[in-house]
């Protein structure tokens, strides 16, 4: 059986599996699923239809799979869904999603998350993201792959992060960041690409470069967002083994707003 503290209160229809390892005072509710190797520190309320996967580390206080903060939410039957092998330091607040969007609040995998982070309704959080401490996001925000988030990054409704993004501490996001761009500034703006990252995961001296042209384009030479993603993907041409690069930085900037655009 799962080890459960005797000043746990887990409800009799919560799902966990026999590895899991709950603290003492925390309360989980009836709708909640845990899965393998998953460790919960004291002083947590899981609740809601809420289902984490394998190998998470879930410090104590946290509350995750309250309802939304949205005066719209009547009571659906929305969902919180947490990955595998994340991190969840303390004091966070996750909520479920809302029956508007996407029915369903997402974190997937390898994610490092610290104290007092606030995801709030719908928001889609990708895979091996870093949010360092009091990072706030607002409703529907979606963070790609490898997205480092500042300390006191806070982010608008809506707003899209593309994967390998940066925010500095203190940034406020009312804008879409594009991918491998660093940002900083209240409004946020751009300021440099993430070579450090690029290098860290493994992109080669032409991708980094690419990187590097791309952001002379959005950034430099005065093109309005429509003919810097004409440009952009002209680059493919010269540069085949940048396609990866390319491809996530189009791709992003054709499903960007025109009412919100991009940081600038």
């Amino acid at each position: 059986m799962a080890e459960i503290h005797p000043l746990a209160l887990v409800d009799a229809s919560a799902q966990l599996d026999d590895s899991v390892v709950v603290g003492p005072f925390t309360t989980i509710g009836p709708h909640v699923r845990i899965g393998a190797g998953t460790r919960i520190g004291s002083h947590c309320v899981i609740e809601g239809r809420t289902t984490i996967g394998r190998d998470n580390q879930i410090f104590q206080f946290n509350s995750l799979g309250a309802v939304p903060q949205d005066k719209k939410y009547a009571g659906e039957p929305c969902e919180l869904i947490i990955g595998d092998r994340n991190v969840i330091r303390e004091f966070c607040t996750f909520n479920i999603g809302t029956a508007g969007d996407a029915g369903a609040t997402r974190v997937g995998n390898d994610n490092w998350i610290m104290a007092y982070v606030h995801l709030a309704h719908d928001c889609q959080i990708a895979n091996h993201t870093i949010f360092a401490n009091n990072t706030q996001l607002a409703g529907h925000v979606h963070v790609g792959d490898w997205v480092i988030l500042g300390g006191f990054t806070v982010v608008h409704q809506f707003c899209k992060l593309g994967a390998h993004s940066f925010t500095a501490m203190n940034s406020l996001l009312f804008a879409d960041l594009p991918p491998f761009v660093m940002c900083q500034g209240q409004p946020a703006l751009a300021r440099s690409m993430n070579f450090e990252g690029m290098r860290r995961r493994g992109f080669n001296a032409e991708q980094i470069q690419t990187a590097k042209n791309i952001y002379k384009l959005l950034y430099r030479d005065g093109l309005t967002l429509v003919q810097s993603m004409q440009a952009i993907e002209l680059l493919a041409k010269d540069h085949p083994d940048s396609k990866e690069v390319i491809s996530l930085v189009s791709s992003f900037l054709s499903a960007v707003s025109p009412q919100r655009g991009i940081v600038r």
